[in-house]
């Protein structure tokens, strides 16, 4: 068991560090394109969640790492509002919204249960654990959804060592969950793997440089004779047509 609570402290410092590479590009230099609103207001959301079910379990590691996580994650929330004013539109605004809301709203109710009624707190962090892995899987979806739907788009927005991070710390977290019997964490951070790995390689390939084609010599056509035109070169003359045919039939 030892071992377990060294694996959970491991990834929970992967967690706490993770976010703090998109919280620079965010946040201090104002680089947000590419970023889901609907995934930032989950970032925001989620750690709550997990707080929450930290208390409700006994697990100081959920609730010191999602502390940390939180607080990043609602900075980056902000400043994406801030710079993408068209995100604070209504119709927009509730779409992404929507699931946030429902995670505050099972981890506010699971905190009154345990609270005013005799329920065990370890009954209700059942449910509130079920809720949190849901929406962990369907939240790991709309960031790498968008980056696949327009692969066009500028990614400036995206830190690259945050999602490394990611499927570093998700990796650590789904062997903790695995290990220690909690299908909420495996199975939230199985899906958090795959979106973090997705993002990875989207961003990979988008940062390949186009191979150069080798550039194709000029010609012209004289009488039905195809004659090949010197490739030209910055600094050199550009030879006039009847330098080059010259030189053509001179080596007939």
């Amino acid at each position: 068991m030892h071992s377990f609570a060294l694996l959970g402290w491991f990834g929970a410092a992967l967690s706490m560090i993770l976010p703090w590479p998109q919280v620079w590009r965010s946040v201090a230099r104002g680089r947000t394109n590419g970023l889901s609103a609907t995934a930032c207001w989950q970032g925001a959301a989620m750690p709550v969640g997990w707080i929450t079910y930290g208390l409700l379990t006994g697990e100081t590691v959920q609730v010191v790492t999602n502390t940390v996580t939180g607080l990043a994650g609602l900075s980056v929330l902000v400043t994406v509002l801030v710079k993408q004013g068209e995100l604070r539109s209504g119709r927009k605004l509730l779409t992404s919204l929507a699931g946030a809301a429902a995670v505050l709203t099972a981890a506010a109710g699971s905190a009154l249960v345990a609270g005013l009624t005799n329920v065990d707190g370890a009954q209700v962090s059942t449910f509130l654990g079920t809720v949190l892995a849901v929406t962990a899987m369907l939240s790991a979806i709309p960031q790498p959804l968008s980056l696949l739907r327009d692969r066009g788009q500028d990614l400036a927005g995206l830190s690259p060592l945050r999602w490394r991070l990611a499927a570093a710390a998700c990796a650590s977290w789904m062997t903790y969950g695995l290990l220690t019997g909690q299908a909420a964490v495996w199975l939230s951070a199985c899906v958090g793997l795959a979106s973090a790995l997705i993002v990875c390689w989207v961003l990979i390939t988008a940062a390949r440089p186009e191979i150069a084609r080798p550039a194709v010599a000029p010609a012209i056509v004289v009488n039905q004779l195809v004659i090949a035109l010197p490739t030209v070169r910055i600094g050199r003359p550009i030879p006039s047509p009847a330098t080059v045919l010259h030189r053509e039939f001179a080596t007939v």
